[in-house]
């Protein structure tokens, strides 16, 4: 009697695992603007440590929430005020394996420090515009790089 109590308890607690997860994918998706964007959080191995996520965009900033966690709050966030783009590529190497082929990887500076993000290709020219765009009377963030390589 006590292994089939133990299975329900661990199928209980994935259960609550899983209803957790859907709970927070939902308040944090309820009000749209929603895109599928990986984020470069290493760089120790050359074409490794790309977290798959999604990115939210509110206002002036893309709030970026990882896919597998628990956490109500974005880990990162990124201000349209400070980011500008440097380059943008074709995944290499053991990239191509851990993202969809038709994405495009974005060198992007922001205040604090160089970052990495990979999106569709569609998804590209969203993101541009979104970061161009300003309120009137605001001074929209300019372009490090505007001869980039077809992609």
């Amino acid at each position: 009697m006590e292994i089939v109590e133990g299975i329900g308890i661990g199928v209980a607690v994935i259960l609550g695992a899983l209803l957790i997860l859907f709970v927070r994918r939902a308040l944090v998706t309820r009000s749209g603007g929603i895109i599928r964007l990986s984020v470069r959080v290493s760089t120790m191995l050359d074409g490794r440590g790309w977290s798959p996520g999604f990115g939210r965009f509110a206002g002036d900033d893309l709030r970026w929430y990882r896919m597998f966690s628990f956490a109500l709050r974005p880990k990162r966030v990124l201000s349209r005020k400070g980011l500008a783009v440097e380059r943008r590529r074709l995944p290499e190497g053991q990239e191509r394996l851990s993202m969809p082929a038709d994405w495009v990887i974005l060198r992007c500076t922001s205040h604090h420090a160089p970052v990495e993000i990979a999106m569709a290709r569609s998804t590209v020219t969203g993101f541009l515009s979104w970061l161009e765009a300003a309120p009137p009377g605001a001074v929209s963030p300019r372009m490090a790089s505007q001869d980039w390589p077809a992609a």
